[in-house]
């Protein structure tokens, strides 16, 4: 007890180890190693550099070591849906290829031939995404069919990176959720389904639940970063770590997990795969303690961070909220989840485009563009609000904002504002805070999901903004 945990968050623009221990009932936060992320264009698609990113695992457990700092275990959380194919020799048949890749363009009306979309929904409850793994599989089997009969397992990309550490191989529960290929009632794979779709059975493996020990650090990897500990899974899906660590034990709530996405839900016992919730576009995805994270993929801060590029990131985000409230009277709107936005070659461009063609005013200013995008989002919580109010039949008095959106305070301003309700935004790390929890959890550092809640609001500032 008392020791340190390191958590491994990596998300689709940087990663960071984040060690974290429990002093007088408080958690302290400790980030040791920091890395940039990102995809990159080879041979026409969109690919994350897998090599890079276990090479920078590994530089920041040795800075751990260097530190004296030994953690007593680990866990790593991604992003959700990528994966790699593994052959018979355990080796990697072609590319980790990321989400934004159009690889997967037409690929819903190639699976909805097999399975019309509103029965999909019936039995997976997730939500519509051309990433979505399903997609990807069935793009992998028209394109190149020889890839998947080489195929012997799939991982995601945690599950791929645990087993690089420890020589286990396993489907952790929150990210298999978002394959679309998961019985949600279960918590296991839809076989028929997969039978269905012509993909192999067998290279879906065995699913475990967050925090389960999956085992120590390979030989090789302990002489590599100077120490041994055990690997315990998080809910490796960045959102569901999130979820854990909203600083709340009541039920009054909704959250929105805000960072390159943002995610917008409730926790529920059981899934709702609904022709309701089917038509408000929401999604039934695993979350830590076997709970149904009820939610919806809205674009986010993305949309900013790409316009700060186009930008040449002269600017941070506090001064771009500070653009975007200085003209905030801008009358234009954006459908934040228009495809257009999804990969485009510049943001700032698209973001014109779309007010053009919409017959809006056009933004000509850094400001004015970010305060289209900062109220288009805000406009698009408040509906999804709704669309949860009615799917649930019940109201909800506060909106719970972690993770780095947190940090964006006039976005918080003008989310109160447009949903008529509280906003508490913090902590901002909450993706980190909720890996190490699974941890703790699972090592009797706290011993309830609701004590280690009540141990985050009692570590962390939470800002209130209000209507």
């Amino acid at each position: 007890m008392g020791g340190y945990y390191l958590a491994i968050d990596i998300g689709a623009s940087s990663g960071r180890h984040i060690l974290g221990s429990v002093k007088n009932g408080r958690i302290q936060l400790e980030e040791i190693y920091r890395f940039e992320n990102g995809m990159k264009k080879e041979n026409g698609h969109l690919v994350w550099d897998r090599e890079k990113l276990f090479s920078n695992i590994k530089a920041g457990m040795k800075k751990c070591a260097e530190l004296g700092k030994i953690p007593e275990s680990m866990g790593i959380d991604t992003w959700g849906v990528d994966y790699v194919l593994l052959d018979k020799e355990n080796q990697v048949i072609g590319e980790m290829y990321g989400y934004r890749d159009s690889r997967t363009d037409g690929m819903d009306e190639k699976v909805f031939q097999t399975v019309p979309e509103d029965s999909l929904y019936a039995r997976t409850g997730i939500q519509k995404e051309m990433f979505n793994t399903i997609y990807q599989l069935m793009a992998v089997k028209e394109q190149q069919p020889e890839d998947l009969k080489k195929a012997e397992s799939l991982l995601f990309v945690p599950d791929y990176f645990n087993f690089l550490l420890t020589g286990r191989k396993a489907n952790e529960y929150s990210e298999a959720s978002t394959s679309q290929l998961l019985n949600p009632e279960m918590r296991k794979w839809d076989d028929e389904l997969i039978t269905m779709l012509g993909l192999p059975r067998k290279i879906f493996g065995e699913i475990v639940m967050p925090g389960t020990k999956l085992g120590n650090l390979k030989e090789e990897v302990r002489k590599e970063v100077g120490f041994n500990c055990s690997l315990i899974v998080p809910c490796t899906h960045d959102t569901g770590s999130a979820v854990l660590a909203v600083p709340a034990n009541d039920s009054d709530f909704v959250y929105i997990s805000s960072g390159t996405w943002s995610l917008l839900g409730i926790e529920r016992t059981a899934p709702d795969c609904s022709a309701s919730g089917r038509q408000h576009n929401f999604t039934n995805e695993g979350g830590y303690g076997g709970r149904i994270t009820y939610l919806r993929n809205i674009m986010g801060l993305w949309m900013i961070q790409s316009v700060r590029h186009n930008f040449e990131d002269r600017f941070s985000f506090a001064e771009i909220c500070e653009m975007a409230e200085a003209v905030k009277d801008f009358p234009s709107r954006v459908d934040v989840n228009d495809g257009c936005f999804m990969a485009p070659d510049n943001m700032t461009e698209a973001i014109k485009d779309y007010c053009r063609r919409t017959g809006q005013k056009v933004p000509e200013t850094l400001g004015e563009t970010a305060a289209v995008v900062y109220s288009s989002l805000a406009e698009c919580y408040a509906q999804t609000i709704r669309g949860i109010e009615d799917a649930t039949g019940r109201t909800y008095s506060r909106i719970h904002v972690v993770g780095g959106g947190s940090n964006a305070v006039y976005l918080n301003e003008l989310t109160a504002k447009a949903t008529g309700k509280e906003v508490h935004a913090g902590p901002g790390e909450a993706t980190a805070i909720g890996n190490i929890l699974a941890q703790m959890l699972a090592t009797g550092e706290f011993s309830t999901k609701e004590e280690a809640r009540e141990a985050v609001h009692a570590s962390f500032d939470v800002k209130i903004y209000r209507p």
